[in-house]
């Protein structure tokens, strides 16, 4: 029989995830101040709620795809306002002060907190291919694990709350970081004549390969696209949030606030709703060149 599970924010990656959880079975019940993100899954059989208590009233597990920390914290005190739920899992990256913030807020009202972020983008949401880092209380983990394996692969990474969101900070500084040298890389070899199509493969054949060079900059940038789907501006807020959890922690990060400059000029440069891979356009605005695929050449 399946889990009664309230859904709270139906967007790229949350849609993909609520498709995998009704493919198995479980009863859902959809908040998104968006009616058009919840439609098609209405169409479908499951349940739309006017608000997240609303949602939160008709389950005994309730999971969150938001934007951010402030946007988790506000449906956890939603869903701990409304009572009956026993389970909340923060699928978001929302940062380990927001995890412990929502774990407070949850514990009176007897609700425990689990927090769980994803990686894998919206192909890995589609597909059930995310890896989800979580941590919260055992019994917990143990009620929830068999939902989060329909969405990907689990990790258990403690007991303790912020632990998930700990390594999912480190995950996404990283792959921002490896975005922003292989953009420096590739702008010195075409700057100096190397077609960017050879670069690539030989940098994927050797030890400098990476997310940016074998996925990002052959899919998105060579064909000047710059559509890989994930916000400029999510990045920024991620490696800000890593950089504050660093700081407090007394871990030094000095390549880590080098990555947030530039994230923080690419939004400058092309706005809120920029691509990440547009940070490597700032890159070709200071080089003086493109990093163009030649079936793409003007």
């Amino acid at each position: 029989m399946g889990e009664k599970i309230a859904f709270i924010g139906v967007g790229r990656m949350g849609s993909g995830m609520v498709a995998r959880l009704m493919a198995a079975g479980h009863e859902l019940t959809l908040f998104d101040p968006n009616a058009q993100a919840t439609a098609p899954f209405q169409e479908r059989g499951a349940h739309v709620a006017a608000s997240i208590a609303a949602a939160a009233a008709r389950a005994n597990v309730v999971m969150a795809s938001v934007p951010g920390p402030a946007d988790a914290k506000a449906a956890a005190t939603a869903v701990a306002q409304a009572g009956g739920a026993r389970v909340f899992v923060d699928l978001s990256t929302s940062g380990p002060a927001a995890s412990q913030a929502i774990a407070a807020i949850l514990q009176p009202a007897g609700i425990a907190a689990i927090d769980a972020p994803v990686s894998g983008g919206v192909k890995g949401a589609a597909g059930g291919k995310l890896a989800i880092m979580a941590s919260g209380p055992r019994a917990a983990l143990e009620q929830v694990q068999p939902l989060l394996a329909e969405l990907g692969k689990v990790f258990l990474v403690g007991d303790k709350p912020g632990l998930g969101q700990t390594v999912k900070l480190a995950n996404n500084l990283m792959s921002a970081a490896s975005l922003a040298i292989a953009a420096e890389a590739m702008a010195m070899g075409v700057k100096a004549g190397v077609d960017p199509a050879v670069m690539l493969d030989i940098l994927n054949a050797s030890s400098g390969r990476n997310s940016a060079t074998q996925d990002k900059i052959p899919r998105h940038v060579l064909n000047r696209q710059f559509d890989f789907g994930f916000a400029n501006a999510l990045s920024f807020k991620d490696v800000r949030l890593c950089l504050e959890e660093a700081e407090g922690l007394g871990v030094p990060m000095v390549v880590g606030a080098a990555v947030r400059q530039m994230l923080s000029i690419t939004q400058q440069t092309f706005g809120k709703d920029a691509d990440c891979t547009d940070l490597i356009r700032v890159v070709e605005q200071w080089a003086g060149c493109e990093i163009r695929g030649a079936q793409n050449q003007e």
